[in-house]
């Protein structure tokens, strides 16, 4: 059975990465963005992050820039800006597209596994998927949840 683990990402460098280094951790995965009226959900992602990496957890985010072009074209400045106005520490990946014919595998594997309320494709930035310890999507949560509404689900799959 195929699991989040089985996949490969690129890194901003342009370098792969395969998520079996996360094997056996929970993961928060995202789409971001810098100019978008729910990048402040990067304050929230980031208290997850810190309050929980101590228990294994990791957030993953991937800016994309598919909506309404709210993010930079320089991937050096989106981890700059993150970093700088939200304390992000947490691993920011290389853009990727989460809809249509170039959608990163992972994203499509994503969707397959949770789809949205109305269909499997991404609505808007800060679409946010709970993986559990085992690589399986446990949850998809909407662009407009605040980050933190996902602690209890996240607590319930670290216990």
């Amino acid at each position: 059975m195929t699991t989040v683990y089985d996949f490969t990402v690129k890194m901003t460098n342009g370098e792969e990465k395969r998520l079996k280094q996360y094997q056996g951790k929970p993961l928060i995965i995202v789409n971001t963005a810098s100019k978008c009226g729910l990048t402040p959900q990067f304050k929230g992602l980031q208290e997850l992050y810190e309050k929980y990496k101590g228990q294994g957890l990791e957030v993953l985010g991937f800016p994309c820039d598919q909506f309404n072009n709210q993010e930079f074209d320089n991937i050096e400045e989106t981890t700059q800006f993150c970093q700088l106005n939200y304390g992000v520490s947490f691993p920011i990946f290389a853009k990727i597209d989460v809809n249509g014919e170039n959608t990163d595998p992972l994203f499509a594997f994503l969707k397959e596994q949770k789809k949205g309320l109305l269909s499997k494709n991404i609505k808007w930035n800060f679409t946010k998927f709970l993986v559990d310890q085992n690589g399986h999507v446990v949850e998809r949560y909407a662009p407009t949840t605040d980050p933190l509404k996902m602690e209890n689900d996240l607590v319930r799959i670290l216990n």
